[in-house]
């Protein structure tokens, strides 16, 4: 029983904590996601399909935004966090606005704007929760919370589309404005959030806005296992958003045309499974036992994701059943690397900085595979249905999962024993 005590403070941490980030960063998808529901008739604009093309534009803002938000967001301070993410939130839903009155195909470029405004939410949102000795189910509640809002947001803006007749052009902003005050709601609790304790600090190592020499620093001393690990990352980002912005599609595919039910439903236990299994870390008082049990996991989450498609194929998974467990493998890598993951490896190897720093490059990268696989669909593979696209993805991403967590496995385990054995030298011992 000792190990679930929880003292008031941490108690306080937890609800607080919990509430506030998951209500926030739900809200935020109301901004983002709401316009991948629609299908806007296969249209084509420029060569490419209206939906591919708005698609695109979100996408090369938003990984504009994580480009900056490499700097930014990790050389933030906390003061200014409050500024940031209102400005940001209220400009967002001023493009929604915008994208209904401007005509098409011109209005395409609002939502590079929106991507853009919303990049670096993520970023400062985690950084109320890093560093902490709850940060670990901090952290799987509010990443639980872009699982669950995806499919929940899509769900309000169908049926704002099939209830009130509102036009697809239309409904982004209706369904931004909806959640307007619930953001500002969950900001106000997230702000009163406390800060990490000293013994956060003892534990977790205490964090701080980074510097250009500190993010060298870590570069140049980790940039083998940042660059295999980015590889498979922007993998595993371009088949997690293909999925996401063409659920529909895939839904449609399998059987589930007209359900708006079922992108809220489908994600309800992959989200419940992630928020369990990585929760259970945060029993796990060794950062380096910790940050190689999530290496174990990138590995069998992989695997599940092959392995379903397979199963399907066959016939031997039904599709909601496909769809549920590879969104599980998908978000069971992809999650931890959106914050668990990099905040245990900082406190293993007592990095000076942020978690914020190492997230947006992973990100960076991640949403630069995402554009390129959209491209390369609409281009390439123009013939290839989405479903078929989509299940010959896993496949790669399941063996580059495997693959590359195992070569960073070995890496980090060498990494550490000779940094222990450094700290080990310097004891000094008494004879006698």
């Amino acid at each position: 029983m000792k190990l679930f005590k929880i003292s008031k403070l941490n108690m306080r941490v937890l609800l607080n904590g919990a509430f506030a980030s998951f209500g926030l960063y739900f809200c935020m998808y109301a901004f983002r996601k709401p316009f991948s529901v629609a299908t806007f008739d296969g249209e084509m604009v420029f060569g490419i399909d209206y939906k591919i093309l708005l698609i695109l534009a979100q996408v090369v803002g938003y990984m504009l935004s994580k480009f900056i938000g490499i700097r930014v967001v990790s050389g933030l301070k906390a003061q200014n966090r409050v500024t940031y993410l209102t400005g940001m939130i209220l400009f967002a839903e001023l493009t929604l606005v915008l994208f209904g009155f401007i005509p098409k195909p011109y209005n395409f470029i609002l939502f590079f704007l929106n991507g853009l405004s919303l990049g670096m939410i993520w970023g400062i949102t985690f950084s109320y929760l890093e560093g902490r000795k709850m940060t670990e189910i901090l952290s799987v509640i509010l990443c639980s919370s872009f699982i669950v809002s995806s499919g929940a947001v899509k769900s309000v803006g169908l049926w704002l589309m099939t209830t009130y007749d509102i036009s697809e052009f239309w409904m982004p902003a209706a369904t931004g404005g909806l959640f307007l005050i619930p953001f500002f709601i969950c900001l106000y609790f997230l702000k009163k959030l406390p800060a990490p304790t000293e013994e956060d600090i003892l534990l977790r190592k205490k964090r701080k806005p980074m510097s250009a020499a500190d993010r060298n620093q870590v570069l140049k001393r980790f940039s083998f296992p940042i660059i295999v690990l980015i590889i498979f990352y922007t993998a595993l980002t371009a088949l997690r958003d293909f999925r996401d912005n063409f659920s529909r599609e895939l839904w449609d595919g399998v059987g589930y045309a007209g359900d708006a039910s079922i992108y809220t439903l489908s994600e309800l236990p992959i989200a419940f499974l992630v928020l369990v299994i990585l929760g259970l870390f945060s029993v796990v008082k060794s950062n380096f036992k910790a940050f190689m049990g999530f290496h174990y996991l990138l590995i069998l989450a992989s695997i599940l994701v092959g392995a379903s498609t397979f199963l399907f194929q066959q016939g031997a998974m039904s599709p909601a059943y496909w769809m549920v467990f590879v969104g599980f493998g998908l978000y069971a890598c992809y999650v931890p690397f959106n914050c668990i993951f990099f905040d245990r490896m900082i406190a293993t190897f007592k990095i000076e900085g942020n978690a914020g720093y190492l997230i947006y490059i992973a990100d960076s990268f991640g949403y630069l595979g995402s554009m390129g696989v959209l491209l390369y669909k609409n281009f390439g593979q123009s013939n290839s249905s989405w479903l078929q696209f989509f299940m010959g993805s896993t496949y790669l991403i399941s063996i580059l999962g495997v693959v590359i967590s195992i070569v960073s496995i070995v890496y980090f385990q060498k990494k550490y024993k000779k940094t222990h054995s450094k700290i080990e030298i310097k004891i000094p011992i008494i004879n006698g």
